[in-house]
């Protein structure tokens, strides 16, 4: 740890269109992965639903919570801090590692999706023992990128974005003449599987509340941040719905069983000849590059926000030269090599599941926040009251709970132990801070972690005001250069 004369490394900010880029591959990257809602809904009609009104009850509601509690809490910690400010540290260090253990299971699938692409269509194959080595190499080549600094990363996601969905604009005006409305009525019942429509339709539209951890890496965040949430909404949205009508419209019905991952390119080579194929798995191979780096972009910066925090060790806040946490990218590459030999289908119902859990709790701070410390500075606030944002809350519970439901008694299982093991890991880290064997970051005492309003009538100083001024303070030290909670750099 540097002393107090040390500067922090110096950082470029990200700003509203690269912030934009890395929530739209947070959330989505594009199309592709939604072709399996197609087959699993047996047919147009469900997923086309699905995708105009999932986005009003569950995306819109989890981008609003998002752009208010980001707003309120810029720092990277961000929905970890938000429930240390409801319902206290444990809660929060539950929340913040079944979040990371599923943003690293998402992160498993690009390097082997990336691979996948390439291959389908007459394309690249490798042995198993090639293709290991090659999702190795993936692995790394992207870590090191993130670790070359947050803000390269943004540019290559604007840049990523561009490219990914200049296909599917050829696609769309070339299917136009052969658009036949009545096929996006098309459904059969007997086709339909609802947990892998629910799960797909799930994975495809989650993740907004991730981009909360870079909030302390962007420029002006209190007003920048609210911008880029609602932009890449419209931008998600329009990037399944359109391409999804287009491919539906001017396919026959019939090809609905078809309609499994990796698709598009058969329909672009069906639609538009060869050179729209090929076009299209370039594009798709390329979108899961960018989907990587924001989710270890997103992942490695909540734990820097809880070395911060003081609820892992202080290793973890550790930055490069180029300001970029080290040892949590290091340790979320770690993550993805390791999940990285699970099947696609397990990836996603065990991601869904344990983010799903993370959310009930995101969900319910938001809402204790409202009733209890409704005062709290919030430079983005959704114009409704407590009860209003406990109504906006339901749908999306309601849809949470459906996908958990649904869930496979081996996903049961795999979430208890990511549970059981999430509650030993914490109280194994109290007992290293009571032996002093690992250094920790102290920015407050251990009770401000725990929330509870001043305007409630506490007296207990353990209020939701003291989190958000103490997590505040250390990161406007930091911006300033004053060393207070910096960490040394790495060569």
């Amino acid at each position: 740890m540097t002393g107090a004369g040390e500067a922090a490394p110096m950082r470029r900010r990200l700003t509203v269109l690269p912030l934009i880029a890395l929530i739209f591959y947070d959330v989505s990257g594009g199309p592709f992965g939604i072709e399996d809602s197609v087959r699993a809904g047996g047919g147009a009609l469900l997923p086309i639903l699905g995708f105009l009104v999932l986005p009003v009850l569950w995306s819109l509601p989890e981008a609003l919570v998002t752009a208010e509690l980001a707003s309120a809490f810029p720092t990277n910690a961000g929905y970890v801090a938000w429930v240390s400010a409801a319902f206290g540290p444990v809660a929060a260090f539950l929340v913040g590692f079944s979040k990371w253990a599923s943003g690293t299971l998402d992160n498993a699938l690009y390097p082997v999706l990336f691979l996948d692409y390439l291959r389908s269509g007459g394309g690249v194959a490798l042995s198993p023992p090639a293709r290991s080595l090659a999702v190795l190499a993936l692995t790394a080549a992207l870590t090191y990128l993130n670790f070359r600094g947050l803000h390269l990363v943004g540019l290559s996601a604007l840049a990523l974005t561009a490219f990914s969905l200049s296909p599917f604009v050829a696609l769309t005006v070339l299917a136009l003449p052969k658009i036949r409305p009545s096929r996006w009525l098309a459904v059969d019942a007997r086709a339909i599987e609802p947990r892998a429509y629910f799960n797909s339709m799930f994975w495809n539209l989650n993740y907004w509340d991730k981009a909360s951890t870079l909030a302390g890496e962007v420029d002006e965040p209190r007003k920048t941040f609210p911008k880029a949430v609602f932009g890449a909404v419209g931008l998600v949205v329009g990037a399944y719905l359109i391409p999804l009508l287009a491919g539906t419209g001017a396919l026959p019905s019939e090809t609905a069983a078809e309609w499994t991952d990796g698709f598009f390119s058969e329909v672009g080579g069906r639609i538009g000849g060869p050179w729209l194929r090929v076009w299209i798995q370039g594009a798709a191979a390329m979108s899961n590059m960018g989907l990587f780096e924001a989710e270890m972009s997103s992942d490695s910066f909540q734990l820097l926000g809880m070395a911060e925090m003081g609820m892992i060790p202080a290793i973890f806040a550790r930055r490069s030269r180029h300001g970029t946490p080290t040892y949590s990218i290091l340790c979320s590459a770690m993550g993805v090599v390791i999940l990285s030999f699970m099947s696609f289908q397990e990836i996603i119902e065990f991601l869904n599941f344990l983010y799903g859990l993370g959310m009930l709790a995101v969900f319910a701070a938001f809402v204790k926040l409202r009733v209890k410390d409704p005062d709290l500075p919030r430079p983005y606030r959704i114009p409704v009251g407590a009860a209003g944002a406990a109504v906006m809350c339901i749908p999306p519970v309601a849809l949470i709970t459906t996908v958990m439901c649904l869930a496979s008694a081996r996903t049961l299982v795999v979430s208890a132990a990511v549970a059981v093991a999430g509650v030993a890991m914490y109280y194994g880290i109290e007992r290293m801070k009571t032996a002093g064997c690992v250094q920790f970051l102290a920015p407050a005492p251990p009770d401000s972690l725990h929330g509870s309003s001043s305007s409630a009538g506490s007296d207990d100083g353990n209020d939701v005001e003291d989190v958000r001024a103490v997590l505040l303070a250390a990161a406007d030290e930091e911006h300033a250069g004053e060393g207070a909670i910096s960490v040394n750099k790495d060569n």
